[in-house]
């Protein structure tokens, strides 16, 4: 432990020089509670070896926050007691483009005798990739993430917008509009730039359906490595946007009876380097394991939804005909199945992949991999198998012909699917009960505050929370 802690300040040493040459006083370390929201501790870049070596203190009772920062209680976490330490994970240690003089890296939580945390989300998110390797597979995944912007008014606080607040879009043009990117061509430059400075490699960048709101989709990679890369992708984005004089809302629900932003997941399977979504004469080219892997996802997203969907405006987003995946089936291609394959150039080795499209950005990223990981594996333990592929819209489709094809509504409501995760005795085995305890926890105090509250309140309330 003594000599791991000397290697790890040495290594810090080096950094923290490397950063202050660079102009870097000041460093974030970053961790994301229950209810999605990315807390946050510094310190002064020279204090950087200190940190690695011996942590920096924060308390237990973050696994209970809500979105509104108020603190609720589980069976394990709640109250003034105990003490964690951060530990920064040096490999991820960035200097923020968007915000000169600092760096940023994401942060693992130990108790103050070395144990890892059994409620730090970024460990479970690595033991479930671990638990992954030990079956012989390799996970790529990567995030959409989809924002709204607006111009910040001045002398109004986030924090004193009500339902009615004067929503001022920066931009004019039509969804998916050239108009779009030309009104604002210095702000996602920028975004682009910001990005790509700190490693980050971006696919795509474009206006996306509802007003002011963009996405861009980022390169997979490893499961924590891709729920760190959309930690630091919002913060960009929210740090570009208050330079160019704009707030950025990544939230669920961002006006009611609107498309909101969502935060979809994409993930590919690989053995031995080989995809195994290009398994010669197979159905839908997938292998044996692939196709267990996504029947257990598929079998899981009600339980999933708490994870991914934790906040009641997730569900005022999750409406039929909106491309947001509310009904529990696959499709080929198909943009209204909550779970979608995407085949890609037949010439492309690592073209075929998969797509969570319920998921929204007011979820921990280190839990939604961690729990899609935890749900395939679990359907390859029961060599679950795929139904047959959804064409076509099934919200246009009768009560009678959906039940005929066995498509079923996925929870409607963050109660229904936080009654799903409770029972998911998969799910509960790879959380572990102080992590899985404190989830429902949270979720269930948040369905307490909206409880009777109308669409408009939750969106007013919710909108500058992510």
């Amino acid at each position: 432990m003594a000599s791991r802690a000397a290697e790890q300040r040495e290594e810090a040493r080096q950094s923290a020089a490397r950063l202050e040459a660079e102009g870097v006083r000041n460093v974030a370390l970053t961790w994301v509670d229950n209810a999605g929201v990315a807390r946050v501790k510094t310190v002064p870049a020279q204090r950087l070896p200190e940190a690695a070596a011996r942590g920096v203190g924060m308390s237990p009772v973050f696994d209970v926050f809500t979105s509104d920062d108020a603190i609720t209680e589980s069976d394990h976490l709640g109250g003034p007691d105990g003490d964690l330490r951060l530990f920064p994970a040096l490999d991820r240690l960035t200097a923020l483009a968007g915000q000169p003089g600092w760096a940023w890296a994401p942060a693992d939580r130990y108790d103050q005798l070395g144990a890892p945390h059994p409620a730090c989300q970024r460990q479970f998110a690595r033991r479930m990739t671990e638990r992954a390797a030990e079956a012989g597979l390799e996970l790529r995944m990567g995030f959409e993430t989809e924002w709204i912007v607006t111009r910040a008014p001045e002398g109004h606080h986030p924090a004193a917008a009500d339902a009615y607040e004067t929503l001022d879009y920066p931009c004019a043009g039509p969804a998916y509009g050239m108009t779009r990117v030309v009104e604002l061509s210095d702000y996602l430059r920028d975004v682009t730039e910001a990005l790509t400075v700190q490693g980050i490699e971006v696919l795509q960048l474009h206006p996306e359906y509802a007003p002011g709101q963009f996405e861009v989709t980022t390169a997979p990679g490893d499961p924590v490595r891709a729920a760190d890369d959309v930690v630091l992708v919002r913060e960009t984005v929210r740090a570009i946007s208050a330079r160019h004089g704009l707030r950025a809302s990544f939230a669920p629900s961002f006006v009611a009876g609107q498309v909101g932003n969502g935060c979809h997941l994409h993930l590919g399977l690989y053995r031995d380097g080989t995809s195994l979504h290009r398994t010669p004469e197979a159905a839908w080219g997938l292998a044996p394991d692939a196709v267990s892997f996504l029947g257990g996802v598929l079998n899981a997203l009600p339980a999933l939804l708490a994870i991914g969907c934790p906040s009641p405006a997730s569900y005022l987003r999750l409406q039929p005909s909106r491309w947001a995946g509310v009904y529990q089936c696959w499709g080929v291609e198909n943009r209204e199945a909550a779970l979608r394959l995407i085949t890609g150039a037949p010439d492309d080795p690592d073209g075929g992949h998969a797509e969570v499209k319920t998921f929204d950005a007011a979820a921990n990223p280190y839990l939604a991999v961690g729990a899609v990981i935890a749900a395939g594996l679990h359907g390859i333990e029961c060599a679950t198998q795929l139904p047959e592929p959804q064409t076509g819209d099934p919200g246009v489709l009768g009560v009678r012909e959906r039940a005929r094809r066995g498509i079923v509504r996925l929870p409607a409501t963050l109660t229904e699917a936080t009654d799903r995760l409770e029972k998911s005795a998969p799910l509960y085995e790879a959380m572990g009960g102080v992590l899985h305890g404190a989830v429902l926890a949270v979720r269930r105090a948040e369905e307490a505050h909206f409880a009777g509250s109308e669409a408009e309140e939750i969106v007013a309330a919710t909108r500058w929370r992510w």
